[in-house]
């Protein structure tokens, strides 16, 4: 225990500015900017991608594209934070739902916003939905390994108490070293979910094998890291010994899974017949 009240034992953390612009009273943080930069990034590759796949898209569409899958994040993301992380306190102050500034996003909200925005767009658009799922698929670990470094500038969502060589202590976290588990998730769902979903992009598989191979795999790393990952104060540990987040994960890994493996099935019986 001495260890983890030892910060000369933990790696430093580095005490970035959480805002890298002040014009007057205005105040430009690094975390939204990742969200920029990660939808810029993404309207890149996708474009790279569908022009390698022949895929016709318009400069509109693709602006369309980008507009959708942003609302889908950001109304998805904070609906789905009121809803699974503090449903009562929304309930008894709703008009804090709409308070962005304060904090309080949730991927697994984001990611049904997005889904279903996408759905709308490609509706709308006359586009095959699993060939867009499958673009957007390999765009979204930039923005999710972005996000991640957002929140580890701003000393949020930090890891449980740990005597590793490279834990840090965090300023909202106490004396305790903490396991960065920001930069796991950074590492995971961003670099490594990343190259996983390129090269199966690159693969002749059925429409939906990228995408469900998103789902899948995101869903694994965020179980994995949530052991580690210091659970929301006002929620702590439910059903025994799992977080929210590993509840809200475990959808993904087994309805991902399952639909990843009829795919591969009904790739396997079309190449045999």
């Amino acid at each position: 225990m001495t260890d983890l009240l030892w910060p000369l034992a933990a790696i430093p953390y580095p005490h970035i500015d959480p805002v890298f612009l002040r014009i007057g009273p205005l105040q430009f943080r690094w975390y939204g900017l990742m969200y920029l930069l990660g939808l810029a990034a993404a309207y890149f590759l996708i474009r790279s991608r569908a022009r390698a796949q022949q895929l016709i898209l318009s400069r509109d569409q693709l602006y369309d594209l980008i507009v959708y899958a942003a609302f889908g994040v950001f109304l998805g993301g904070r609906l789905g934070y009121t809803l699974f992380y503090n449903p009562v306190y929304y309930f008894h102050h709703p008009g804090k739902i709409i308070a962005v500034w304060e904090g309080g996003m949730s991927f697994h909200g984001g990611l049904l916003g997005t889904c279903i925005a996408l759905w709308v767009f490609c509706r709308r658009r006359e586009l095959p939905t699993y060939t867009i799922a499958d673009l957007a698929a390999q765009a979204a670990p930039i923005g999710l390994g972005l996000g991640r470094l957002g929140n580890f500038i701003n000393g949020e969502l930090y890891g449980r108490p740990t005597d590793v060589p490279w834990c840090m202590v965090f300023p909202r976290g106490g004396p305790v070293c903490r396991h960065p588990s920001q930069l796991y998730e950074a590492m995971l769902e961003g670099i490594v979910l990343f190259l996983i979903l390129r090269i199966v992009g690159k693969r002749p598989v059925p429409p939906g094998t990228t995408f469900w191979t998103f789902i899948t795999t995101y869903g694994i790393f965020r179980f994995m890291v949530e052991w580690v990952r210091e659970p929301d104060a006002h929620l702590g540990l439910l059903l025994g010994p799992l977080t929210m987040g590993q509840l809200l994960s475990l959808p993904m890994l087994i309805g991902g899974g399952i639909m990843l493996w009829r795919a591969m099935r009904s790739a396997a019986n079309r190449f045999s017949s």
